[in-house]
């Protein structure tokens, strides 16, 4: 699917290209390891897709376009076959072929691995010769080839030398050599990784492909405080920061060595609440768990003052939701992305008809480095919850400790981002809404909301090839969990990157950072 009116890529063009440079970015928050299948976060994903890459990508019109694979078909209703680029190797010299792509897929699939929702439909990848290799699905899949744009390609002798057969698992905290160090096909190479400071990518000059810019080298510094990362470019000390903190777009925009460059993110930004243990925890309830109950959850929703959010914390910068999913995606339904009021006396009453006259006192988990103002709109929700008789103690982190603590699902109530990789409602229906399995269904739905019938949905949702009766079926998933009050959306996040004007950049609506698309012109 085509996305012009959204996912077009945003360019700004420098002539004639320079010589080979440096890229100095920065970002809010670090990639957190180097291992590809170990954090299924955009960032990561962003980073390591550098060095790493799948045997399909997204080229600058969003579309799926052949990369380790050269292209794909289907041979039955649930088989797919993949031909492979023949004369890649992998950074170490290593050829790249089938025995890599089975070995691939088994890893993502196994233990550890924050991949599966990519691998929970496939039933088996079959090696047929060196350079070819067939997918079988458990149930017809017509949109199989996108969910392999993040799904990167290890070396199978590689992982086997250094002991790291299975992903690194951030929930336990277990790391391997893939933590720190790399081996892939991509255009760039790992030179130096130093988590929490800098992480040093080089050119991999004998890369298979084509690149397209001139940068040789990238330095990657996390920066959390955004004064510091604002003070580091205006200084010249980076040439590019995503993102930009919304109060100082307009000091960039004025510099006159300095740009925005601002576009609509496919991400949604919702809270999820524990709906699935007995007793709530982190709470002053004891005995029961209040977000079980539906006008608790509604509550919630219509305690919060989501055009304030809008204007004052986002500074407009945001598009308030109804949906786990946003224009741009396909099967987005216009029509049904209308929220409940902001209510606070209808949200009082159901609190009081839920038995909590009073309110109760609960644990909110929030990264502070993650998303746009992300512990700014913690704060804020917090304040309207208060307004209602909720106590939120608001618990904020760096997202390094935080994704692995409510990946764990320790948390009973949380703030979470989502970009469907797929730019399919099929994504955001598997990973956030249905219910939690341990093939990877659900691996997102933190707070393991469940209903069969969303289930029953999801499932057809994925077989059906009949573009009318699928989007009939996602308009009834996507009501069934509207009408449970499943999550509580908020909003759409705009991008906004802040950059040098030597630097020429191409954005994508899923953040994505391709460093072999960027060109650094001489001083």
């Amino acid at each position: 699917m085509r996305l012009h009116h959204i996912a077009a890529a945003a360019l700004i063009l420098l002539s004639p290209l320079a010589e080979a440079a440096t890229l100095r970015v920065a970002n809010a928050g670090d990639v957190q390891s180097m291992d590809p299948h170990s954090l299924n976060e955009a960032l990561q994903l962003s980073f390591t897709g550098n060095v790493y890459e799948s045997l399909v990508t997204r080229g600058k019109d969003m579309s799926v376009q052949p990369l380790l694979a050269t292209k794909w078909s289907q041979t039955s209703p649930t088989v797919w076959r993949f031909d492979l680029r023949r004369g890649v190797k992998f950074q170490d010299g290593t050829p790249f072929d089938a025995d890599d792509v089975v070995f691939s897929f088994k890893r993502a699939a196994g233990d550890g691995s924050d991949m599966k929702g990519y691998t929970a439909p496939i039933k088996q990848v079959r090696k047929l010769d060196a350079y070819s290799v067939e997918i079988e699905t458990n149930s017809p899949f017509p949109i199989l080839p996108d969910t392999f744009t993040v799904l990167a390609m290890m070396s199978k002798k590689w992982c086997e030398s250094n002991r790291a057969e299975t992903p690194v698992d951030r929930r336990k905290g277990i790391e391997n050599a893939a933590s720190f160090h790399a081996n892939g096909t991509g255009p760039y190479k790992l030179r130096e990784r130093n988590p929490s400071a800098r992480t040093t990518l080089s050119r991999h000059f004998a890369y298979w492909g084509k690149v397209e810019g001139n940068v040789d080298e990238v330095i990657f510094t996390p920066i959390g405080n955004d004064a510091t990362r604002v003070a580091a470019l205006l200084s010249g000390e980076i040439d590019v920061m995503e993102p930009v903190p919304l109060q100082d777009v307009e000091r960039i925009k004025s510099s006159a060595n300095l740009a925005v460059l601002q576009g609509p993110e496919l991400r949604t930004i919702f809270l999820g609440m524990d709906q699935k243990r007995d007793e709530l925890l982190f709470s002053n309830v004891k005995g029961k768990n209040p977000f079980k109950d539906k006008r608790v959850r509604q509550a919630f929703y219509q305690a919060i003052d989501i055009e304030t959010i809008k204007s004052r914390v986002m500074r407009n910068a945001a598009s308030p939701t109804a949906l786990l999913l946003g224009p741009g995606v396909k099967g987005f339904q216009p029509d049904m992305n209308k929220r409940l009021p902001y209510d606070p006396e209808a949200s009082k009453k159901l609190l009081a008809e839920a038995g909590y006259p009073q309110g109760f006192e609960v644990a909110m988990n929030c990264p502070n480095d993650r998303y746009v103002n992300d512990i700014a709109i913690c704060q804020a929700v917090a304040a309207n919850l208060a307004r209602v008789g909720v106590k939120i103690n608001l618990q904020a982190e760096s997202k390094v400790t935080y994704f692995p603590k409510i990946l764990r699902r320790d948390t009973s109530f949380y703030l979470l981002g989502w970009t469907p990789s797929t730019v399919d409602a099929h994504d955001p229906l598997f990973n956030l809404m249905a219910t939690p399995t341990d093939k990877g269904q659900g691996g997102f739905n933190l707070g393991s909301y469940s209903n069969p019938a969303l289930d029953d949905l999801t499932a057809k949702v994925q077989s059906e090839t009949d573009p009318a009766k699928r989007n009939s079926l996602i308009r009834e998933a996507l009501k069934i969990h509207a009408d449970d009050i499943g999550t509580l959306p908020l909003h759409q996040q705009a991008l906004a990157w802040g950059y040098a004007k030597k630097v020429s950049l191409v954005q994508l609506p899923n953040n994505a950072m391709n460093f072999g698309w960027i060109t650094v012109a001489a001083k």
